[in-house]
């Protein structure tokens, strides 16, 4: 870093091929490498070698906090006191504000290797007040690489005082690697959508996706309805689907297929919505989350942690090769043979390790 705080990297890998590069700035997703339906490895998401790309914006499968997406206004309120927060996208609020989750150094810790998995614990304490957000926030997130080639993510904030809190990794996915995903077969589990004004800020509405360009209920190409998207943004998703069966543990919240490399990905969420974006013609997000702007509608679900109420939250992306004949239905988190061990390694990017506790940025 430029004031001198050293950035970890670690590589985890598994016995099937697949790699995950990991990196402390941020606790960022580095590189998401799997195999095709020939055996062939490459990156399918959007990442960098070099910090200096990540910190002049890249596009990074970094944590995006204390809240991702939007507040209206910048404002809410908890238990009758209202709070002001950074307003970074015109009026409003939007991930956490200016100097968010993805802009920090990690305190990284290398978990003990398990039979059949392998885990590394990133942790950041977040001051009370910072970018207005009441209450000193303890997060943990956890990236775990299991030999059935799932990259599950488990999120952990704990805090001081009641304040809000809406964790997401920003991944930009596309399974061929690279040019155009816009053919990659999309099918998400939700029947419903919430409506928002021309500021992507909900109105209270929930709305049904059937019958228009919104409707992933059977599998579709992501981008051959997209040019008839005229609202809240013309040509391209940015919308928060509300996905069923919430409330009831890890639900199959959406599933990609591409049909040249035989690559399938499955996302495994217990939170109420997934946010589908494709502004960048280079790869696609699929951001489990809370609803935008949660805390001003009483009706979605809440956001609110409080002391005795910590946030837990996990998602998983499970990768398949689709001609091993695997299971494509809703089958179990950890499915799939075990295999005999996995490999890490942590190493040091730019300096000598320093286990120094990042409290503050």
């Amino acid at each position: 870093m430029p004031d001198g705080t050293p950035v970890k990297q670690f590589v985890l890998q598994n016995k099937q091929g697949m790699t995950i590069k990991l990196i402390s700035y941020g606790a960022t997703i580095s590189e998401i490498s799997v195999p095709d339906k020939n055996g062939e490895s490459i990156n399918v998401i959007l990442g960098s070698n070099k910090l200096d790309d990540y910190l002049k914006g890249y596009p990074s499968a970094s944590v995006i906090g204390r809240f991702a997406n939007r507040i209206k206004n910048a404002r809410f309120s908890i238990d009758g006191k209202e709070y002001s927060v950074t307003r970074n996208s015109g009026p409003n609020h939007i991930h956490g504000g200016r100097n968010n989750f993805k802009k920090v150094v990690w305190h990284a810790t290398a978990l003990p290797v398990e039979e059949d998995r392998v885990s590394v614990q990133f942790t950041y304490i977040s001051a009370d007040g910072e970018e207005g957000f009441p209450g000193e926030l303890t997060t943990v997130v956890t990236y775990t690489l299991a030999d059935s080639n799932e990259l599950r993510i488990d999120y952990r904030a704990k805090t001081n005082k009641a304040t809000i809190v809406n964790l997401t990794n920003h991944a930009y996915f596309n399974l061929s690697g690279s040019g155009d995903y816009s053919k990659h077969l999309l099918w998400i589990n939700s029947d419903s959508y919430t409506v928002t004004d021309e500021q992507l800020i909900p109105n209270g509405e929930i709305a049904s996706v059937k019958g228009t360009p919104l409707d992933f209920g059977t599998y579709a190409a992501i981008g051959l309805r997209a040019p008839q998207i005229t609202e809240p943004v013309n040509g391209f998703y940015d919308h928060n689907y509300v996905i069923s069966g919430f409330g009831k543990g890890l639900i199959l919240a959406a599933r990609v297929r591409d049909p040249d490399s035989g690559r399938v990905m499955e996302v495994r969420t217990d939170q109420p919505g997934v946010q589908l974006y494709t502004g960048n013609k280079r790869g696609f997000c699929l951001e489990t989350q809370h609803y935008p702007d949660a805390i001003n509608h009483p009706h979605f679900p809440s956001p609110i942690v409080r002391p005795d109420k910590p946030f837990k939250s996990t998602t998983v992306f499970k990768f398949i090769a689709e001609d091993t004949g695997a299971n494509l239905d809703n089958s179990p988190i950890g499915s799939g043979e075990p295999l005999r061990r996995a490999e890490r390694s942590g190493i040091n990017l730019f300096k000598e390790p320093n286990e120094k506790y990042p409290k503050y940025r």
